[in-house]
């Protein structure tokens, strides 16, 4: 059975797609590709449409990874075909929970830096304080801004998929 993640940021162009294409690195390496699929939207439609901002894809690159990326919208319809819905910061978790159709729905939604702040488990933790869990929009800043946003997302990523994994696992058995 596939397990199916969005990233969902403001535009979809600095942030989620960036934690898209970590993640999607990270899952290749895992040998999962074939069992998990990835992508990720924005809560607003501001930049449907458009290609990953030009820094995402430069800091993604100088990382590693590849981008070939066109924002979209995250529609309330998606819940139905997710099996995790990751936000980057507070303010999405709180826009993506109210947009869920359903209670259930609602739990599926996680902030990204959750993982990154404990140990590889369930994938329903009881969240730390999100204050401190965002990862900062680099939209109106400098090169250091993506490039904080890429550390937080590849330290994040770790958690996550070994989440993801026990999961899996966890389905498979």
């Amino acid at each position: 059975m596939t397990y199916r993640v969005c990233f969902v940021c403001t535009g979809n162009i600095c942030r989620s797609p960036m934690a898209e294409y970590v993640f999607r690195a990270r899952v290749a390496e895992a040998g999962l590709a074939e069992r998990v699929e990835i992508d990720s939207a924005g809560t607003g439609g501001w930049h449907e449409g458009e290609a990953a901002d030009p820094r995402t894809v430069a800091v993604l690159r100088d990382g590693g990874y590849d981008c070939d990326h066109v924002a979209r919208r995250f529609q309330p319809s998606w819940f139905a075909r997710r099996d995790l819905v990751i936000a980057l910061d507070a303010g999405h978790l709180r826009d993506l929970r109210r947009l869920a159709p359903t209670e259930d729905d609602a739990r599926k939604v996680r902030l990204l830096r959750a993982y990154a702040r404990r140990s590889p488990g369930a994938l329903a933790p009881d969240e730390p304080p999100v204050d401190d869990l965002d990862v900062p929009d680099p939209y109106y800043g400098g090169p250091d801004g993506f490039e904080e946003c890429l550390e937080m997302v590849e330290e994040a990523s770790a958690g996550l998929l070994a989440a993801v994994r026990e999961h899996l696992e966890g389905r498979a058995a």
